[in-house]
């Protein structure tokens, strides 16, 4: 088990990580990223490759994270398309995992997309297997504080049931944040035991929570008022160990069920941020901004990395 962070790859970034100590990155594919999947050449990939290798560093997975299953079918189809070509710049890279929303159409149940997200991703499984690739969908419900409408429907234990069963690839897989499963009431060590099996990455963040604002604004949050920042009044993601989550449980859980992936920080605390919240309007732009941020990102590291089990290559001979 490495420790790592997302973000997007340059020559900069791959040298803060290495002095830093992190050892894994889960690398942007977005197209304003780096790593655009429609125009990287195979020479530019080698000299990634190269360099990250001379660091010691693997690339744990690729993340692009659209709503599949948003309202504007041509919207919609863009996202598919560009997905494609994400499973196969995983395969020219030798990354073996892509990370990614499951989506929801607004005004739409959970189950009324079941069928949808069922054909939709039945199509990208059967690439993916093709490819030797496999497919973490993360459980960031990706909520509207005002409109408390979301646009990814895989937040909870239940759902992701369903989806597997819609589903059953093994192609497919999870991408576990634990502090989306904080903030929704979802035991987050349980939720690592009954589906270890299918964590194929694991996003380290943490999250506060403010007992006293949730008392007045209650579960659904500030309502009045514009907020910046991702909480929504009562909550806000934390830097690992700045928050609630128990980390040594957390990787407890992750070692009992085999999982042999990596811990990669999502940098989303506005505390120790530099960019402006305000600034922030899509998924894409956290990653463009926050990942490249080195305050959390360095906090995050000294508390987690003491924790992180030795691998075999580090225990003494007997």
């Amino acid at each position: 088990m490495r420790l790592g962070f997302y973000t997007d790859y340059s020559s900069e970034i791959a040298q803060f990580a290495e002095t830093t100590g992190f050892t894994s990155l889960e690398l942007s594919a977005w197209p304003q990223s780096s790593l655009n999947a429609d125009e990287v050449t195979d020479e530019r990939i080698k000299e990634i490759r190269a360099d990250l290798d001379a660091r010691n560093i693997e690339i744990s997975a690729l993340g692009y994270y659209p709503n599949y299953l948003a309202a504007d079918s041509r919207e919609a189809d863009e996202y598919k398309r560009y997905f494609r070509k994400v499973l196969e710049l995983a395969d020219r890279m030798d990354v073996p995992t892509v990370c990614t929303f499951a989506g929801q159409t607004p005004g739409w149940s959970v189950e009324d997309c079941l069928e949808p997200f069922a054909a939709t991703f039945t199509d990208f499984c059967s690439e993916a297997e093709d490819l030797g690739v496999r497919i973490g969908i993360e459980n960031c419900p990706m909520l509207n504080h005002k409109t408390r409408t979301g646009e990814n429907m895989a937040y909870s234990p239940e759902i992701w049931a369903a989806m597997f069963e819609a589903v059953p690839s093994r192609a497919l897989g999870l991408e576990i944040d634990p502090s989306h499963l904080v903030f929704l009431g979802i035991d987050y060590v349980q939720a690592i035991k009954d589906f270890g099996d299918r964590i194929v990455h694991f996003h380290a963040k943490d999250i506060d929570i403010d007992e006293r604002k949730r008392a007045t604004m209650g579960f659904y949050g500030q309502a009045i008022g514009k907020l910046t920042g991702f909480g929504n009044g009562w909550w806000r993601f934390r830097a690992p160990g700045w928050g609630v989550i128990d980390w040594k449980r957390v990787i407890t859980a992750l070692t009992d069920v085999g999982y042999e992936g990596n811990l990669d920080i999502e940098h989303e605390d506005e505390v120790f941020a530099a960019s402006a919240m305000s600034k922030i309007d899509s998924e894409a732009d956290i990653v463009e901004m926050l990942g490249k941020e080195p305050n959390a990102l360095v906090l995050g590291y000294r508390f987690l990395s003491p924790l992180i089990p030795l691998d075999s290559s580090e225990l003494l001979p007997h």
